[in-house]
């Protein structure tokens, strides 16, 4: 999933979007709001992290604008403000999550999961096709009750298509969701990570292919004989 942090806090920023790294997410970071602001409409994002006190345009505005432009990605404000008016103030501009400062990493990480979940429709954190399991929350995949061991970008990538499951997912919304601003969408970076995980998740003979590929279309992950 991808990620946008949109905080002023160079102390508070880093070990955030280096957290949500080493969690297999994609991250977007800026410090400036009207910048954050112009991220938002630029990538499609799974969960927008968003301080309320910044330069350029503060967090308030910045909801205020993406709900009017109908862009319903889940928000998770950041804030020092405890009150709770500033909180019915946040959820009511239509926020869907508030965290206090300060925070811990892991709460954090909590919430920018079940966030992900809820933007797909999804309960649980077990996403399964075939006998294969992702676990969102243990960070593990498993396959005939083997524990697969995959690079976070290859984690990221099976998560996607599973949110997904069923439908056919083209190269972009790949491109948008797994990889942040560093990766040039020219590239066949995603061919080569799907060629990747298809090696990573194929742990014997038997192993039933479940991603397929929709020629001019995408890619599909779904149960075999579906």
């Amino acid at each position: 999933m991808r990620v946008l942090i949109i905080e002023d806090s160079e102390p508070l920023r880093k070990p955030v979007v280096k957290a949500l790294k080493a969690s297999g997410y994609a991250v977007d970071a800026t410090g400036d709001g009207r910048e954050g602001f112009y991220l938002s409409q630029e990538h499609a994002y799974d969960v927008i992290i968003l301080d309320i006190m910044l330069p350029g345009m503060d967090g308030w505005e910045v909801l205020k604008q993406l709900r009017a432009k109908d862009n319903e990605t889940p928000v998770l404000f950041l804030t020092a403000k405890e009150s709770i008016e500033d909180r019915v103030a946040g959820l009511r501009l239509g926020a869907d999550d508030y965290l206090v400062k300060s925070f811990a990493i892991e709460e954090l990480l909590a919430r920018v999961e079940a966030l992900g979940r809820r933007k797909y429709a999804r309960r649980s954190p077990r996403l399964t096709v075939a006998d294969l399991e992702l676990d969102q929350a243990a960070k593990t995949v498993r396959r005939g009750g083997q524990e697969l061991k995959l690079a976070p970008q290859l984690f990221a990538l099976l998560e996607y298509l599973l949110l997904r499951k069923g439908q056919v997912v083209s190269r972009s919304e790949i491109e948008e969701h797994i990889y942040d601003a560093q990766v040039s969408p020219a590239s066949n970076v995603v061919d080569t990570a799907v060629c990747a995980l298809r090696r990573a998740i194929s742990v014997s003979a038997e192993s039933a292919p479940v991603i397929h590929t929709r020629r001019g279309m995408g890619y599909v992950i779904e149960d075999p004989g579906e």
